[in-house]
């Protein structure tokens, strides 16, 4: 069988949260509890080292062991390195909880920049929750729309930076806490869905996607 003949089946939600639920406690859960902890027991400046040093390492491993880094763990150690490094440089605690927009932007910046260098951000992060075959992953078809989704996530993500800078200057703080997650949480769902549909029907239109009971 050719790589343009292989089909791919979008699995049931439980078999997505299954195969999610590891990457998502190792890049995400894990560093949290982790800095959480540390606050408590160091200090908030050897507590960002913590949260901060399990995010590399889990990298490194993956890395040694010649395994896929998840793209959430890749991008949570990219934003943590971002706002610890701007903390740092401020000397305040309070602008790494109140500045992770520039984090956000980093991200964005990071979509981009995988796209030309071919190994598309999106497409690593759509592996982290649905593993898909390699000869379907590598079809022409579906790389060009990961590499297209890449460039639209990057956008979403400046939007939220945006939006969440303009809330921050503009608005109380009162209202800033609970106008953001609404307007970037709307904002990121809108996104997702489209992103689903999008992929739905290019994969549709190239016959990529195999029937409910094949």
């Amino acid at each position: 069988m050719t790589e343009a003949m292989v089909r791919f089946r979008i699995p049931h939600l439980a078999s997505l949260a299954r195969h999610a639920a590891p990457n998502v406690v190792e890049g995400t859960v894990v560093p949290v509890v982790l800095f959480a902890a540390a606050l408590h027991l160091l200090g908030p400046w050897r507590a960002l080292g913590v949260g901060l040093g399990w995010s590399y390492l889990a990298i490194l491993r993956r890395l040694v062991r010649r395994r896929r880094v998840p793209g959430l763990l890749l991008i949570g150690a990219l934003t943590g390195t971002a706002r610890a490094a701007i903390a740092l440089a401020t000397g305040s605690m309070v602008v790494y909880f109140l500045q992770p927009t520039l984090g956000t932007v980093l991200v964005a910046g990071t979509f981009l920049a995988s796209v030309p260098a071919g190994h598309p951000l999106a497409e690593r992060l759509a592996h982290d929750f649905c593993p898909m075959p390699d000869g379907f992953a590598r079809h022409p078809a579906v790389r060009r729309f990961f590499r297209r989704l890449s460039v639209l996530w990057a956008g979403v993500l400046l939007a939220n930076a945006g939006l969440t800078a303009w809330l921050l200057f503009s608005q109380s703080l009162g209202t800033f806490v609970v106008a953001r997650p609404l307007a970037t949480g709307s904002l990121t769902v809108a996104a997702i869905g489209a992103s689903v549909v999008w992929f739905r029907r290019t994969m549709h239109r190239h016959d990529l996607l195999a029937s409910a009971g094949s």
